[in-house]
């Protein structure tokens, strides 16, 4: 059985690659037509040394209530209220000269000691720049000694279809790379605040995270940061990554302010059913369902109001309703914002700032000015 496999993959490269010339008995050829079999390895090689393996130590408390059982107390004596906890993750270089390494925020989350292997070895103590716990993201600073950045692509013209490359430290073993092509896109899994995610079948399993999900020509597309597992807790063939379009705003706002201050634009959408697309004439259902626009929001000011369908806001075009809610997630307070949308069938446009949010979500509208829409 093995012979006739063997034999029908010899079969299958002469057929789509042409005849070869000879070939030992019982090998696949290196080349075909005088050209060498295509590999990921020139690209791998420039790629990796972008990326870093993350390990953690930590503290976790003990459940207080059996620390202070007298029962316990009685046969173990006192009982220690924290115990060590060690976790392993990933990161990739985005700014050579300043040392800065993106990451998730699930892979530092509670760390009190952060270490970074780079790819040849090198292993520094880091510091952290800023954190976004509600997009799990951070950054992450080490010296910039002979650091190499990776090259940001663009994740809104990605296909379902392209071929992806994750590269990580599943397990803690070392640097990894799989391949797979991208599965889905604009997943909503429900695992996190602002979900917008690339979904893969390169396998992601546990110490993935924060690591760098690239397109074959070594650019960073996404940020590898959660999979659907089985019992075991493994690849199961369905991962999750950040697209970088959606960090790259978080990203900025960590980098010149060390924190993300989120804006909010006063309103509620939902996406976009076949029949209202139809009723707005729209050839698809892409796009956002404004349900409600908050009274002296930056929204009202610009003249929104219920039922209008948001189809582009700056230069990206909206699919559903979570696009709304990690763009507007990803904008500081204040930030201009373009918003092109649809009212009984025909397409407007109108430009704000986005307001403020306040601690416990609440909305401050006040000295935000809007500019009326323009048909």
């Amino acid at each position: 059985m093995a012979f006739i496999v063997s034999k029908r993959l010899i079969l299958a490269f002469m057929i789509l690659f042409g005849a070869c010339s000879s070939l030992p008995g019982g090998t696949l050829p290196s080349m075909v037509n005088g050209q060498a079999l295509p590999s990921l390895a020139p690209m791998l090689e420039r790629v990796t040394p972008s990326v870093v393996n993350i390990v953690t130590e930590g503290k976790q408390k003990i459940d207080e209530s059996l620390a202070n059982d007298p029962f316990f107390k009685r046969f173990f004596g006192n009982l220690k209220t924290e115990q060590q906890i060690a976790g392993t993750g990933s990161g990739v270089i985005i700014h050579a000269k300043l040392g800065h390494i993106l990451t998730n925020y699930h892979v530092l989350e509670g760390a009190d000691r952060i270490f970074v292997t780079l790819n040849d070895g090198r292993k520094y103590n880091a510091a952290i720049v800023g954190v976004d716990s509600r997009a799990d993201l951070a950054i992450l600073s080490i010296p910039p000694d002979r650091l190499s950045a990776i090259r940001f692509g663009n994740s809104d013209g990605l296909r379902v279809g392209d071929f992806v490359v994750a590269i990580g430290n599943p397990y803690g073993i070392g640097q990894s790379v799989t391949s797979g092509i991208i599965s889905a896109l604009h997943r909503n899994p429900g695992i996190g605040e602002y979900e917008d995610f690339i979904q893969t079948d390169a396998s992601i399993n546990l110490g993935n995270s924060g690591g760098a999900l690239v397109n074959l020509n070594g650019e960073l597309i996404g940020i590898n940061t959660a999979i659907l597992g089985g019992n075991s807790g493994g690849n199961i063939g369905i991962g999750f990554a950040i697209p970088i379009n959606t960090a790259a705003g978080i990203i900025d706002q960590i980098v010149r302010y060390g924190q993300v201050e989120r804006g909010m634009l006063g309103i509620e959408v939902s996406n976009v059913d076949p029949q209202t697309a139809a009723e707005s004439g729209l050839t698809n259902n892409h796009g956002a369902l404004i349900e409600r626009v908050f009274p002296n929001s930056s929204a009202a000011r610009a003249g929104l109001q219920a039922g209008d369908i948001i189809i582009r806001l700056n230069n990206t075009n909206i699919n559903g309703a979570s696009d709304v809610k990690g763009l507007i997630g990803s904008m500081r307070t204040g930030s201009l914002i373009g918003i092109v949308f649809v009212r009984a069938g025909r397409t407007r446009t109108t430009r704000t700032h986005i307001g403020t949010e306040a601690p416990g979500g609440q909305p401050f509208w006040e000295g935000i000015n809007a500019e009326k829409i323009t048909q």
